[in-house]
């Protein structure tokens, strides 16, 4: 990614971290940038009605066009306003946290998260990276597309690294578990990568790309209805298929 990019990706972070008006000094002390930089940068947003100066040397902050043009995306998402009803529902039948993710060779962002109404819950904002591919039912899901070459080359390579006790640490034991996923259609992360916490998640394809859905949520709350879960999910990701016709 070009410097610039990053730069002004940093800025617009950085006020929704801070979540105040901020200086052109501050703004380069805290992101660690030369002020000449940070100047060509808060001008070209300035300029472009992104930032406003709230007083002379009383900082800057985002305006509200930010808002709308992430509106303006954000209604027109084809994948969302696709998925959004259907996972909503989910979300209310499990009353579990409900994430869509995209999958991108060994990567995966979400896409979408859905929180219902208990104080304690699986907590991942949008634009979030898939935290393993070992250890979470979404990873295991994203390997389970991959062709059986593919797959067999990241287990020679990968080091599974346990995130906790009830971490996959065996490569033959992992590769197992996948194939059985493949078979069932879904994926289970039994506190392999949190403890506490249970995430089940299963693929569907949109037009040749792979999207996976995963409901998680604590221990205690989701696995007595574990199987339950897992046949409403693989309702939800078949209503979602939509592959393309064949030639």
């Amino acid at each position: 990614m070009s410097k610039i990019v990053e730069r002004t990706l940093d800025f617009l972070e950085l006020f929704a971290d801070r979540k105040r008006p901020l200086s052109l000094s501050e703004i380069s002390k805290l992101l660690g940038i030369p002020i000449s930089s940070c100047h060509d940068v808060l001008q070209a947003l300035h300029e472009r009605g992104y930032l406003y100066e709230i007083a002379p040397r009383a900082g800057y902050y985002p305006t509200l066009r930010l808002l709308d043009v992430a509106k303006a995306i954000a209604d027109n998402d084809p994948v969302v306003l696709r998925a959004e009803q259907t996972l909503g529902a989910l979300k209310d039948a499990i009353d579990e946290t409900v994430l869509l993710s995209k999958t991108n060779g060994a990567t995966s962002t979400y896409l979408l998260t859905l929180e219902p109404a208990h104080v304690l819950r699986f907590r991942i904002s949008v634009g979030d990276s898939l935290r393993s591919l070992y250890a979470t039912s979404a990873g295991k899901a994203q390997l389970s597309s991959w062709s059986d070459e593919a797959l067999d080359e990241y287990l020679k390579t990968v080091k599974l690294t346990p995130f906790t006790p009830n971490t996959v640490t065996s490569k033959s034991a992992l590769r197992t578990e996948i194939l059985a996923g493949r078979k069932r259609g879904w994926f289970l992360n039994n506190e392999e990568s949190m403890e506490g916490v249970v995430t089940l998640s299963a693929p569907f394809v949109w037009n040749t790309a792979v999207y996976i859905v995963t409901i998680a949520g604590p221990k205690a709350r989701l696995e007595p209805k574990l199987e339950w879960a897992a046949q409403q999910l693989l309702e939800a990701c078949r209503s979602l298929e939509m592959r393309p016709p064949p030639r």
